[in-house]
């Protein structure tokens, strides 16, 4: 899982970012003190959920929620713990740290952080199966590719590359673009540069999966996720 830190005070920021640290598969993309500093980085990459500060001096915990269009899952932190109550108003909100953080409280709200995620991207693959075919944009045509001939899609320096068992395309879109558009119960971005046909793997093994005698890097953010949506015995 990735998320960022929005707190006002350096000492919280701090403490928080050190207890994440000692999380396995938990990455902080950044820490900020200004929330509208957060909301420029929102725009341009997505996170799992934010550990928000409830009470700041620009724009308090509730307002910075309420600007947002789509709000990943939010754990709350405050000092006021009765102030917290407001929180069962959100959906987006699924728990509250009070200040000063305690370790064993920090781990039962990232519990209850990563099960709400996953129920969440269950849901998001109801009537995904109805997907069989996508077209790609190549050389000024459209060419039609099943879902379950994608091995994997990649980026480098020459652009984006769809690749089958027996074919790569070169595409004209962004990955950002493509990911968004493919059903989440076949397909997950394991990587910035990769996405991946979860059906396709062959193995996992030392940070990477093996796809058609290709190696594909994972993520520390991702790793997690990717263990989730396999059938793990």
């Amino acid at each position: 899982m990735n998320c960022i830190i929005i707190d006002d005070e350096a000492a919280s920021r701090s403490i928080l970012y050190k207890l994440c640290s000692k999380v396995n598969d938990l990455f902080v993309e950044d820490e900020f003190e200004n929330p509208t500093d957060a909301l420029v980085f929102l725009e341009l990459k997505k996170v799992d959920f934010i550990f928000l500060d409830l009470h700041m001096p620009m724009l308090n915990g509730f307002d910075f929620i309420d600007v947002l269009k789509d709000p990943p899952k939010i754990i709350l932190t405050t000092i006021d713990r009765e102030s917290a109550i407001k929180a069962f108003e959100y959906k987006c909100i699924v728990d509250y740290l009070g200040k000063p953080f305690e370790f064993p409280r920090f781990i039962n709200a990232l519990d209850k952080v990563t099960r709400a995620i996953k129920i969440t991207n269950q849901s998001q693959t109801i009537g995904d199966y109805d997907l069989e075919d996508i077209f790609i944009n190549v050389n000024k045509k459209l060419v039609k590719i099943a879902l379950n001939d994608i091995d994997f899609i990649k980026t480098d320096s020459k652009g984006i590359k769809l690749c089958t068992n027996n074919k790569t395309y070169i595409v004209k879109s962004s990955l950002n673009k493509i990911s968004d558009n493919l059903p989440k119960s076949l397909f997950l971005r394991v990587h910035q540069s990769f996405i991946i046909n979860i059906s396709k793997i062959i193995d996992i093994k030392n940070g990477h999966v093996l796809i058609n005698d290709v190696r594909i890097p994972i993520s520390r953010s991702r790793k997690s996720e990717l263990l989730g949506r396999i059938n793990l015995f």
